[in-house]
């Protein structure tokens, strides 16, 4: 937990951004694996955790913007729950940690919420997530299920967003802090990559470093040498030499803070040729972009220097061809790049996009694209200093996709179908960074894990 006087400043800010009414956040409870007392990992609700910083379940916290009011809610427990649980905080002492002042039972959370409803007062709060909450929801506010993410708060959510895209110097340290974990969690992996090993070891170590380095994986961990399959969760293969390994994977800080980098390994520790070659475009498009990134400028515009260097350098293997400019305005290189250059990321992998993606990639600042592979990207807008992203350009050669744009005929004044075709057995490699947007610039978080050819090489055989 941050010092309280982080969460006061935090909700007083959001107060002077939402005109009237109660906001009204709920943290989350236990979710059952598979009977009532099994339960999945805790994780509480970001939101609920930015402004009143309570890391424990049955929570909720409520700011009366008319009368200036906050009011934390929630249970002491039982003897009974102690026996279990050891001593634990009395609700005042948790309140008193984050600046809040008046302390209520849950049981007085509906009232309260009637109360003002009867009164025709405003309720905000954030689209739910979580299946018990909208029936929460549903049954304080007096509408059906189905309606509840309808009702949510606009004035609240957009209030939200601005507030914690801007990370404090404390959110800052943290994330710099971690980052030393993912670090050991990807180069474990790269020396893990020989043949004979699976993808299942490589992911259990994996999973057990973010342990040790002070929390659970920050997501399911993508760790496949089908790589060309975006999000490939399964790790039912066995690696062979000569394969490259796709590891995408990230970690929670203590306060929750997440990590979330890439890399791709040739596996055995040594990177044929043509391996090489595409693998050279990637760490490029990484590089180049990253140093065009600053702020001021809309992240889409990193995104399409990413997308040139990419169609570029397949150019100059005969890959692509034709104008670059314009296979890139066209689209043509998504075939090969069909997803976005980055996303926020804070206490959330994909910060804060339980509200909605698009509104927090582009706000009202400009449209979403509907071409394929940019309509992908997920941060589109301006970026301001003291916001953290992703960088995370790939190639990939997708079978399926390759197929479906050869038999349409798509593009052929900008893809080589013919060499393509000598490809569709190579899979994907993406390269991704946590980068902070800073005064003039932008920087790489923490040690940079290897990325150039010669020192991923070295790190698999151990020098």
């Amino acid at each position: 937990m941050f010092s309280k006087e982080v969460y006061i400043k935090r909700r007083i800010k959001l107060q002077s951004k939402v005109e009237s009414g109660l906001i009204l956040m709920l943290g989350n409870n236990d979710s059952p694996m598979n009977y009532a007392d099994n339960v999945y990992h805790f994780r509480q609700d970001s939101t609920f955790l930015y402004f009143f910083g309570i890391d424990l379940q049955n929570h909720a916290g409520i700011i009366d913007i008319d009368n200036d009011k906050e009011y934390l809610f929630g249970d002491d427990l039982s003897v009974g729950h102690i026996i279990w649980m050891g001593p634990q905080p009395s609700m005042v002492d948790k309140a008193a940690k984050i600046g809040v002042a008046n302390v209520k039972p849950m049981a007085d959370l509906s009232k309260m919420i009637a109360d003002a409803i009867k009164q025709g007062r405003k309720i905000h709060f954030n689209p739910p997530y979580r299946g018990e909450n909208i029936m929460l929801l549903s049954d304080m506010l007096d509408i059906h299920h189905n309606k509840v993410k309808e009702a949510a708060s606009l004035e609240l959510t957009k209030a939200c967003i601005n507030i914690r895209s801007i990370k404090e110097p404390c959110e800052i340290i943290e994330l710099e802090n971690h980052m030393a974990t993912a670090y050991k969690m990807h180069t474990t992996a790269m020396k893990m990559a020989h043949g004979g090993v699976t993808e299942q070891e490589v992911t259990g170590a994996l999973e057990g470093v973010s342990m040790s380095g002070g929390g659970m994986v920050s997501f399911p961990i993508i760790c496949s040498k089908r790589g060309e399959t975006l999000h490939n969760h399964d790790h039912s293969n066995t690696l062979q030499n000569g394969d490259l390994l796709l590891v995408d994977a990230g970690s929670e800080s203590p306060l929750h803070y997440a990590t979330d980098h890439t890399r791709t390994i040739p596996v055995g520790g040594t990177f044929s040729q043509r391996q090489k070659e595409i693998y050279q475009i990637v760490v490029d498009a990484n590089n180049i972009s990253r140093e065009a990134t600053k702020p001021g400028m809309q992240y889409k515009e990193a995104h399409l220097v990413a997308a040139k260097v990419i169609a570029s350098g397949l150019k100059d293997l005969g890959l692509m061809k034709g104008d670059v400019d314009e296979a890139v305005a066209q689209g043509a290189h998504a075939m090969f790049f069909p997803h976005g250059l980055g996303h926020m990321i804070g206490l959330d992998v994909h910060d804060m996009e339980d509200y909605n993606d698009t509104l927090v990639g582009y706000m009202d600042e400009l449209p979403r694209s509907t071409q394929f592979g940019l309509s992908a990207l997920r941060l589109g807008r301006t970026l301001e200093p003291n916001w953290v992203v992703t960088n995370e350009p790939g190639i990939y050669f997708i079978p399926a996709l390759i197929d479906e744009w050869k038999a349409e005929g798509k593009f052929t004044d900008f893809i080589n179908y013919d060499k393509v075709e000598g490809y569709k057995d190579f899979g994907g490699i993406r390269l991704e960074d946590d980068i902070l947007i800073t005064e003039d610039s932008c920087r790489i978080l923490g040690e940079r894990i290897p990325i150039e050819v010669a020192d991923v090489e070295a790190t698999v055989k151990g020098k």
